[in-house]
């Protein structure tokens, strides 16, 4: 029985020992990372460039264009309280400045695609 144990436990490390020996001789290359990930998922070619400069669609509301508006509110407004100018002008003004603000993201959206 001792020796069948001893027989046994031989075995088993000699098998050990060529797992780890295969294991240490083997052939393979070593993968660069593309070839390491599921080749489904590798998107390497697909990513953009974030150090590219990034341009807007259109050009920004200048600080002087900001002020003029914000002026022509006020001073509309003013207008009204002095009584300047009559209820249905300022209804008028209004109604276009609205309609402006309302149309203005569509309308610069189809000259973006256009």
């Amino acid at each position: 029985m001792a020796y069948d144990l001893r027989r046994l436990g031989a075995a088993v490390a000699i098998c050990g020992t060529l797992a780890v020996a295969a294991g240490c001789t083997s052939a393979s290359t070593t993968t660069t990372n593309a070839q390491a990930v599921n080749p489904g998922a590798d998107r390497s070619t697909t990513y953009p460039d974030i150090t590219a400069r990034v341009q807007a669609a259109t050009a920004q509301m200048s600080d002087e264009e900001a002020a003029k508006i914000s002026a022509r509110v006020s001073g509309l407004g003013a207008q009204r309280r002095a009584g300047t100018i009559s209820e249905a002008e300022y209804r008028r003004q209004m109604a276009e400045m609205d309609a402006l603000a309302q149309n203005h993201g569509a309308d610069t959206l189809n000259e973006i695609q256009n």
